[in-house]
């Protein structure tokens, strides 16, 4: 039972908290205190965050509880051992990413706000993105154990059924694929959902106008097999860089090496050559032949809905397995958004947002957040520092169209920096009190979607049109008459911030 606090002390840990600021994002040195998914373990123990459960089946049990503590931001980590029917030592852990682990993970303060996190993280990470090239090891803990020919098992590790309504067990949720341009031979890692097919095959899904899906089409116009890797429990920051649109031909495995300030450590695949983590917990190597498709699906999506039925998807006949002792699988399944996977998505693309719209020219952005209840991508809030007449309107169409946010958009709500535009009440009370709906929306028409989107119609989907539209509310108090609006009645995004630092020991 937690320890009661005396009223006295917690108003001194309250003023304490006045008189001595944190430091912002920007000055505050970023350390990630891990190396691989063992070592986040440790870290996360440290902070009182992390649970063990014994004995729930994959079957269905595990999807239950991820439901469960997936969707609260102060839940804590699990990990699933002991589980029937599965590889002796194998486990499943979920939810890396809430509570202070979500800042631990990035490297960053603990005390940092979720805006602050993730100005931190464009700070120190996404400005220039920079890069570090990988360094190529003989061993690494990947090769405590391998499967190969007869012996290849993939139904033997703890892969769940997520949802109820799901085609089969998903082995990759928190898994990312490595393939390689063979054009132009640079690393693409992506994070594409992988159903367990067979004992020797899984199948994946990615999206049209994926960095992958542009590769995969590659091999398939020369009628060659695709050599693929499947990294299985990874390090939490390398499956997150895996999931964000880093620039084309960029590898995500350098951006890693750029984050952590030094080479990651690599081993090459036996059979593909690929490049992946010496101290990846699971790694599947196989071949995606021409043509080679079957059943996958359907699957929970970020949207939260099953917005595509089974359908003939890429094959991956798996050649070899390699895994340490005792492997994780680390699970991110799709909720109804928000959820685990929202959280840690709105943190990194606003960061990357926000350097996109400021990189494309637009001055004075002051705060970008891909809101998690849009599934990180449909809601999207910009605030401004307003220079000039349409000044509002262009930071609206450049955060709709730049690279970060084009894909699957839906709303853009640009506003004042007075507005904290990640917290989701005060972005929409800036909408409904600052936009008129008569002049204040821009619709944007045939802009690039997904078949995912569940709001494309059956006839555009029989025609594979996945395209949608977007709208831009200025949400800006209007230019021309900007000084005569009406005054809010509390004080500014940091003077708010500041006042609930001082006082929140009352909500608790």
């Amino acid at each position: 039972m937690a320890a009661r606090i005396k009223v006295e002390d917690a108003m001194s840990a309250g003023k304490a908290s006045v008189s001595e600021p944190a430091k912002p994002a920007a000055e505050a040195a970023p350390k990630l205190p891990y190396t691989d998914l063992r070592e986040w373990m440790d870290e996360a123990r440290k902070l009182g965050e992390l649970k063990e459960v014994e004995g729930l089946s994959w079957e269905r049990e595990i999807g239950l509880c991820a439901e469960v503590v997936q969707k609260e931001e102060k839940s804590p980590c699990v990990v699933f051992t002991k589980i029937p029917g599965s590889l002796p030592g194998s486990r499943v852990l979920t939810n890396f990413f809430a509570g202070r682990r979500m800042n631990m993970t990035l490297g960053l303060p603990l005390h940092l706000s979720k805006l602050e996190l993730t100005e931190g993280m464009r700070r120190h990470y996404m400005t220039d993105l920079k890069r570090i090239p990988v360094e190529y090891v003989e061993d690494g803990p990947v090769f405590e154990n391998t499967m190969q020919g007869d012996d290849i098992d993939v139904t033997k590790f703890p892969s769940p059924i997520w949802h109820k309504h799901d085609g089969g067990r998903y082995i990759g949720t928190g898994a990312y694929l490595v393939t390689r341009d063979p054009d132009e031979g640079w690393v693409n890692c992506g994070v594409y959902r992988v159903m367990v097919q067979d004992k020797k095959s899984v199948g994946f899904y990615i999206s049209p106008g994926k960095h992958g899906h542009i590769q995969m089409m590659k091999y398939e116009a020369r009628k060659e097999p695709m050599p693929v890797v499947i990294v299985v429990g990874g390090d939490p920051m390398s499956y997150m860089m895996a999931g964000i649109e880093v620039p084309y031909g960029t590898s995500e495995f350098e951006v890693i090496g750029g984050i952590r300030g030094k080479a990651y450590q690599m081993v090459k695949g036996p059979m593909t050559g690929l490049p992946f983590p010496a101290n990846a917990e699971i790694v599947i190597e196989g071949f995606l032949q021409p043509g080679n498709r079957k059943l996958e699906g359907p699957f929970a999506e970020w949207t939260g809905y099953y917005s595509t039925h089974d359908s003939e998807e890429p094959l991956l006949d798996i050649k070899a397995i390699h895994y340490r002792n005792d492997p994780i699988i680390l699970g991110c399944p799709h909720q109804m958004p928000p959820d685990e996977s929202m959280r840690y998505l709105s943190v990194v693309r606003s960061s990357l947002l926000r350097e996109n719209i400021t990189k494309a020219g637009v001055p004075d952005v002051t705060g970008a957040w891909m809101h998690e209840v849009g599934g990180g991508r449909f809601l999207v809030g910009v605030s401004i520092k307003q220079r000039y007449g349409g000044h509002a309107r262009q930071a609206g169409h450049v955060a709709c169209q730049c690279h970060l946010a084009a894909y699957s958009g839906r709303y853009v709500i640009v506003t004042d920096d007075d507005i904290d535009v990640s917290n989701l009440e005060e972005l929409i009370w800036a909408m409904c009190t600052r936009s008129d709906p008569a002049t204040s929306i821009d619709i944007i028409t045939n802009a690039w979607s997904t078949p995912l989107d569940p709001r494309i119609d059956p006839q555009r989907r029989a025609l594979k049109d996945f395209t949608n539209s977007r709208a831009i509310i200025d949400a800006c108090r209007p230019w021309h008459w900007r000084d005569s609006y009406p005054k809010m009645i509390t004080g500014t995004v940091e003077e708010r911030r500041e006042n609930r630092k001082r006082f929140e020991y009352l909500l608790k």
